[in-house]
């Protein structure tokens, strides 16, 4: 089968034939890794460029991860089991005092669409838990998430928390969400501000893979 069949499969979002797709290709002996670069990587490289050139919007792009999702579901234990490794390693969270997930669902989803092993450990969460988390997983990259203008200073909590236990310079942080700009990434100490989920998978990736 062809793998760009699939491709345009998940950029449609359509979760039931990505499955049915992923099965045929394995059938046909096509490598597991093979599948998930040039039919599920592959596709929402292509959802990403849509929704920064405004041809798709969220609920588009929710769907399409959710496709990719799908066929990841398969893929993930034989990937496993044949030892092919992520590309890196994120925390993604929303910021302790805030309850909004949407952003953070779509960049977790983007970021694990670009080959990133993702732990997301929800809303509302505390600093000492982001801390916790990186360093049980071995993550590279925390990414923080807040939609509230009152839960901004939480991201600057996350940050400090880390530097007080003297392991902030492992980790690269990224944050996002409506009211962050450039400027108070710089203000707080973040590495990287991105506008959208888009984005923030391709800066991602090119610094775990530079």
């Amino acid at each position: 089968m062809d793998l760009k069949e699939l491709s345009l499969f998940v950029q449609k979002g359509n979760a039931k034939k990505v499955k049915e797709l992923v099965n045929i290709a394995l059938e046909e002996k096509i490598d597991a890794e093979q599948i998930l670069n040039e039919g599920l990587i592959s596709a929402m490289g292509e959802v990403g460029i849509k929704f920064k050139n405004n041809e798709i919007y969220v609920p588009e792009m929710l769907i399409a991860a959710r496709a990719m999702n799908a066929g990841m579901q398969i893929l993930e234990p034989i990937l496993t089991a044949a030892g092919v490794k992520a590309i890196g390693v994120a925390v993604i969270g929303t910021v302790k005092g805030d309850l909004h997930d949407i952003g953070k669902n779509l960049v977790r989803m983007m970021l694990k669409g670009c080959g990133i092993e993702v732990y997301d450990i929800g809303v509302d969460v505390s600093p000492e838990a982001f801390a916790d988390k990186a360093e049980e997983v071995g993550a590279q990259i925390v990414c923080l998430s807040a939609l509230l203008t009152t839960t901004m200073p939480s991201m600057k909590d996350v940050i400090d928390e880390f530097t007080k236990r003297g392991i902030r310079d492992k980790y690269i942080f990224m944050i996002g969400g409506a009211p962050i700009t450039t400027n108070f990434a710089k203000e707080i100490g973040a590495d990287h501000y991105t506008a959208d989920a888009a984005t923030a998978a391709e800066v991602a990736k090119s610094l775990l893979v530079s």
